[in-house]
């Protein structure tokens, strides 16, 4: 396969690095892999950040089937929650701070409302 030219959301080295440990590895035995695990977080960022349908992935990253499969099964086993924790501790303990919070701040609004509920509870009968 011949490089692509890069898009705004690839990983830039520097990124990957940080990412690598934390993306599940490749799997040995059975076929081998036809993309790195890179090119496929980049297009699973790609098709993240610009919105697009997982079917209109630009021809020149991996499959979008192949795309979608990874982000599936990588949310369903906890690699995306896993990445998000990891990163944020490294940013609080770049920041100084402790890597776990140790203070949440909750906002909370009250609404009254009606025990009757349903429609009956936000129109008034007519006359």
């Amino acid at each position: 396969m011949s490089e692509r030219h890069p898009y705004p959301t690839d990983l830039t080295d520097q990124e990957w690095q940080i990412l690598e440990p934390l993306v599940p590895p490749i799997e040995s035995g059975g076929r081998p892999a036809k993309h790195t695990r890179r090119e496929i977080v980049n297009s699973i960022l790609y098709a993240i950040r610009t919105g697009c349908q997982w079917r209109m992935l630009p021809h020149d990253l991996p499959p979008w089937r192949t795309t979608y499969i990874y982000f599936r099964n990588w949310r369903l086993d906890g690699t995306w929650q896993r990445i998000h924790d990891a990163l944020r501790r490294q940013l609080r303990e770049a920041e100084g701070r402790h890597p776990e919070a140790s203070a949440a701040i909750l906002d909370s609004q009250s609404v009254k409302t009606t025990e009757k509920g349903g429609l009956g509870a936000t129109t008034q009968a007519r006359k």
